[in-house]
């Protein structure tokens, strides 16, 4: 039985939301939301051909958005541990950003997958998990009043078992997806011993959907030795299959890590900007553009250097591909070190309250590079930083501590600080600036007064 959850939680409630959503909360699975949060969740089904395991969908919807366009759907990995990570990816600020920019929903699906249990049973996505997808956007286009999300085309990153699932999605739906991003995962092209669903078939409209295969190097690229070292084997099959017939399909290779998600997002959504950008149709909420060839750059697999199509010289249907100029000098910083440049500063807070001692504001991440922390002036004197010290996260740090799963960790960073050292009745003027994570600054906020 379908369960719907749609409770009002703001900061009375003792959680905290901003103009592109900010919710704190220690358990998010169990946790009510309200809008820009939509929320649904489907029981483990005993039917056979539907999924065996439970799984709840967090949508977020850009406020005052009158139309979707697309919905960007960031899928976690196989196991307790990712399942968990998933309950947080629709609070992403970052992730929120780029769908924002385009008119899209941010959807993070979270499985209910029993340590040890078998992930192929929900990653590959003939095993129901396509089913419960599709009937969650016809559910929650529903409950948002948003209809046109039961049918708009979709952007997929899928970290692990996620990127097999994005990658079967590919070849069934192909069609409806407007990029696939696949982070340390890709279906089997070929039989395995003990799985019973056949391989995945690559059907002619799945090589003209941008693709990115994306993995750390020390998946099998230069360590060959190691649980995660297959990666590589069979992310190398599955582009060269794709790009042997003419895909748009490219490889990135994290010089610094190796199953975890590392710095992947700094690469991952300026080339989802770029894809988006080329392929959502501004007059029609279901047509897909055609990806424009001409802008193409190619370089060698496992290269470091990229080269405009018209220019390359070497075999196109061995090279990776890249949408742009700029995505391939993202690329070349990425494969280099990891560390994806940002020349702009972050955007300026807003909507400063400060309440007794407790100021709050709203604020929208840096698209490109998100968000580091917060300085608070108190008087035209920096008073504090928040975080005041920079705790554990996945590649560079980040405000809200990115996970292994590139998901916010929990609990989730709160928009806050309260100023133990101003005594009751004591005037004060406040301002809050934002920080990037290549620690550029944002224009201080306008002053609030206490």
């Amino acid at each position: 039985m379908l369960r719907l959850v749609l409770v009002l939680t703001y900061l009375l409630a003792g959680l905290l939301f901003s103009e592109i959503g900010v919710l704190s909360s220690q358990d998010l699975s169990a946790q009510s939301v309200a809008p820009p949060y939509y929320q649904v969740h489907y029981p483990a089904s005993d039917q056979p051909g539907e999924l065996v395991y439970g799984v709840r969908y967090t949508l977020w919807i850009p406020v005052g958005l009158s139309k979707i366009r697309g919905v960007i759907v960031h899928q976690h990995g196989c196991g307790e541990g990712a399942c968990k990570g998933g309950q947080t990816a629709a609070y992403d600020l970052q992730w929120q950003a780029l769908a924002k920019k385009h008119d899209c929903a941010l959807l993070g699906p979270s499985f209910e997958q029993p340590d040890k249990a078998d992930c192929m049973l929900w990653c590959d996505a003939r095993n129901g998990s396509q089913k419960r997808f599709l009937q969650a956007l016809a559910d929650l286009s529903k409950e948002s009043s948003h209809p046109e999300l039961a049918t708009v085309p979709w952007a997929l990153w899928g970290h692990s078992g996620g990127g097999t699932w994005a990658g079967t999605m590919l070849t069934l739906y192909p069609e409806r997806i407007a990029a696939a991003w696949l982070r340390s995962g890709a279906p089997r092209l070929a039989p395995r011993e003990g799985v019973t669903l056949p391989p995945v078939t690559i059907p002619p409209a799945a090589l003209s959907v941008p693709v990115m295969c994306n993995l750390g190097t020390q998946e099998g690229v230069t360590v060959k030795e190691g649980r995660f070292a297959g990666v590589w084997g069979n992310t190398e099959t599955f582009f060269k299959t794709l790009r042997g017939q003419g895909a748009l399909i490219g490889v990135s290779v994290d010089p610094q890590s190796s199953h975890d998600c590392g710095n992947q997002r700094y690469l991952a959504i300026p080339w989802f900007d770029a894809c988006l950008q080329a392929r959502l149709s501004p007059s029609s909420n279901s047509e897909l553009r055609p990806m424009p060839r001409e802008t193409s750059w190619l370089a060698p697999l496992l290269g470091a250097k990229a080269i405009s199509i018209q220019e390359f010289d070497g075999n196109v249907s061995e090279a990776i591909w890249l949408p742009n100029q700029f995505v391939a000098q993202k690329w070349e910083e990425y494969s280099r070190d990891g560390a994806v440049t940002d020349s702009t500063p972050p955007p300026t807070p807003t909507d400063v309250k400060i309440v007794d001692n407790a100021l709050t504001w709203k604020v929208e991440a840096d698209f490109e590079s998100g968000l580091a922390g917060f300085i608070i002036e108190r008087n035209g004197i920096e008073l504090a930083r928040i975080p005041e010290k920079v705790g554990n996260s996945i590649g560079r740090p980040i405000f809200q501590k990115n996970s292994y799963h590139d998901t916010p960790s929990q609990p989730l960073s709160e928009l806050k600080y309260v100023d133990m050292q101003t005594k009751p009745g004591e005037k004060a003027t406040y301002r809050v600036i934002a920080i990037n994570s290549v620690g550029l600054k944002s224009v201080a906020s306008a002053p609030v007064d206490r």
